[in-house]
């Protein structure tokens, strides 16, 4: 793309990154236009853009995933760029190239990149070829292939979805006997799921850490921003990030940045992306996951580790420039953590609690962070991600962190709506979690152990 200047940028986009784009823009003297659906034309975003367009019905089916309507808007308004944020239509890469089409920048990689890396299989060849570790696998098409895999691969061993992700069409096998039928289910479930029936084996790791590392590309040179530890979750969702990973060796850490680079100069990457990792505690190896094109949720904790401004580096590239910093030129300073507040009950398996907030303190003091959309007065609708904030501390290291963590989430209040707040306190207390370095099993461990306090949190 040759060089522009981005004077107005549309954000396709809702809640607390949809803010967190607007901040930016407004620090950077962009204008800002909201595409909001009808359920969020009061919201915080709404009344800080500097100026909101609906784009339709609150069902996001009906407004937020449709490309032609997010591009009409943008040519409404006369935008320069559109910002997809993450979730939604930012890794869809039809928005991509009407955007491209109607000579709109679009803040992300170009279409061909989200496309090679949104299929898991096309994904997995591109680390071969980029010399990146993949798991023992691959695809098979018939029952016979399957079995012959499993074979080589021995149990237990993952059926996987090649158009998903989410734990959606991800079957675990610890008897090969049963593959047939696991391999049907889980099918079925992607093809439900994606519209892509197709799935493929990989060796399951019985205790791995998800391990993920930010990279920055300009289409021609591709620098990394450190990693972060993604391994606390609940049914393959995030809950707890940091920056950096804590107790990996030093020889991995450095493998693990060297493999996401070379993985997004093979594809000319442009933007920023996060490469993923399955890191083997019990072999010492690491395996390529997959590339999300796109910001990530938990992208503050390199901020607050780097001091660089993500979305300020993602609009430098797709105004045409060449990436501002080399790799000599990113600091790397102390340690932070993340946690997703989410509009949810633990005591009912984490049911959604949409609602209205009748009272809201966010915490504030050294090292806090706080992203969020919500007010008092705020609604949470039904219809969307049930998260409503990110809380993040930073310190000089990771005990500071995890201290200010402790110290914020005991000062936030939040009423109209159950959060997991106190679900997350109880992990940041567990002696596991403080230990550093928990596989991604911790999570059902720990709530094993202490379901009756989880419970009442």
């Amino acid at each position: 793309m040759s060089d522009r200047t981005i004077r107005r940028i549309l954000i396709a986009n809702r809640g607390e990154i949809a803010l967190r784009v607007i901040r930016t823009c407004h620090r950077l003297g962009i204008e800002t236009v909201l595409a909001a659906s009808e359920a969020d034309m009061e919201s915080l975003p709404a009344r800080i853009a500097g100026r909101t367009v609906c784009i339709g019905p609150a069902r996001p089916g009906e407004s937020y995933l449709k490309p032609e309507t997010i591009v009409q808007a943008a040519l409404g308004v006369e935008a320069d760029a559109v910002h997809p944020g993450y979730g939604f239509l930012s890794e869809n890469p039809r928005l991509a190239r009407l955007c491209e089409q109607e000579k709109i920048a679009f803040i992300g990689p170009t279409a061909e990149q989200i496309e090679a890396v949104g299929d898991k299989l096309s994904a997995r060849a591109l680390a071969e070829a980029a010399g990146v570790p993949v798991a023992p696998g691959g695809p098979v098409e018939t029952p016979e292939a399957a079995r012959a895999m499993a074979e080589r691969i021995g149990a237990p061993l993952l059926i996987k979805a090649v158009g998903g992700g989410g734990g959606r069409g991800m079957k675990r096998v610890d008897d090969l006997s049963l593959l047939d039928e696991a391999m049907s289910l889980a099918a079925s479930e992607a093809g439900s799921a994606f519209g892509d029936a197709r799935v493929y084996l990989e060796r399951y790791v019985e205790r791995g850490r998800h391990v993920e590392v930010q990279v920055l590309g300009d289409g021609e040179r591709v620098i990394h921003l450190g990693d972060r530890d993604c391994s606390v979750q609940r049914r393959y969702q995030k809950m707890i990030e940091e920056a950096p990973a804590p107790s990996l060796p030093d020889a991995m850490r450095a493998g693990l940045h060297q493999a996401a680079v070379r993985f997004g100069e093979r594809i000319g990457y442009r933007g920023a992306g996060t490469v993923e990792f399955l890191v083997d505690t019990v072999r010492g190896e690491f395996y390529f996951l997959e590339m999300n094109a796109r910001i990530q949720v938990e992208h503050p904790v390199t901020e607050a580790i780097t001091g660089i401004d993500l979305v300020a580096e993602q609009i430098a590239v797709a105004e045409g420039r060449p990436l501002r910093l080399a790799q000599h030129d990113v600091p790397f300073l102390g340690h932070a953590v993340e946690c997703r507040v989410n509009a949810e009950d633990p005591a009912r398996d984490f049911q959604p609690s949409p609602g209205t907030i009748t009272h809201v303190r966010w915490p504030t003091g050294e090292g806090i962070r706080v992203d969020t959309h919500i007010g008092p007065g705020s609604k949470v609708p039904p219809y969307y991600d049930s998260m409503v904030a990110k809380i993040i501390a930073h310190g000089p290291d990771r005990a500071t962190a995890l201290a200010r963590l402790r110290q914020a989430l005991a000062a936030t209040e939040l009423e109209g709506i159950r959060t997991n707040i106190g679900f997350q306190a109880s992990i940041l207390a567990d002696a596991e979690f403080n230990g550093g370095g928990v596989d991604t099993g911790f999570l059902p461990r720990f709530m094993a152990r202490t379901a009756p306090v989880t419970a009442e949190a």
